[in-house]
């Protein structure tokens, strides 16, 4: 039988806190338990040591291992978006206390690496045309949050923030 893959997700202390901030950003989500250090540590007893939580369907666990091991960006978590206002949304949300990236990346205020995508971006560079995916990659490299419009666009070969129509 087939488990669900469960991503852990090592926190400095904050697991807690991490685990309310992601309830609070995605809806249908929920902490499901937390379990405490005993007396046989590591950590000081009755502090939270793992944090199992739910974000709209998917079940992560936050532990408070401590400061040995900070996220980077090697592992990042992606949000598919139904449109430009999700993007948006979540952008906004994601980036309050964080740092935003190139390409459609951020980390958020606990240094989790995330990309904030649009529903279609695939279809823009699988584009059969190889000019146009290549257009719209272009201009995807000079974007921090993605723009879905503004990549349909450049692959069309409209200028993307003033700058000259790709030939």
């Amino acid at each position: 039988m087939l488990r669900p893959i469960i991503p852990n997700l090592w926190f400095d202390g904050d697991a807690t806190d991490a685990a309310e901030f992601y309830c609070s950003v995605f809806p249908n989500s929920r902490i499901v338990t937390i379990a405490n250090y005993t007396a046989a540590g590591p950590g000081p007893e009755g502090t939270p040591m793992t944090v199992e939580f739910e974000l709209d369907g998917q079940r992560f666990i936050g532990i408070n291992g401590g400061p040995q091991f900070p996220f980077t960006e090697a592992i990042s978590l992606m949000i598919t978006c139904a449109d430009q206002a999700e993007v948006d949304a979540y952008w906004a949300k994601l980036t309050d206390g964080g740092e935003e990236g190139p390409c459609g990346w951020l980390k958020d205020r606990y240094g989790v690496s995330w990309q904030v995508v649009p529903d279609g971006m695939d279809d823009v560079f699988a584009d059969p045309d190889p000019t146009r995916a290549e257009r719209a990659m272009q201009a995807m490299f000079g974007m921090k949050k993605l723009d879905l419009a503004a990549l349909r666009a450049a692959a069309d070969g409209a200028p993307v923030d003033g700058a000259a129509p790709a030939a």
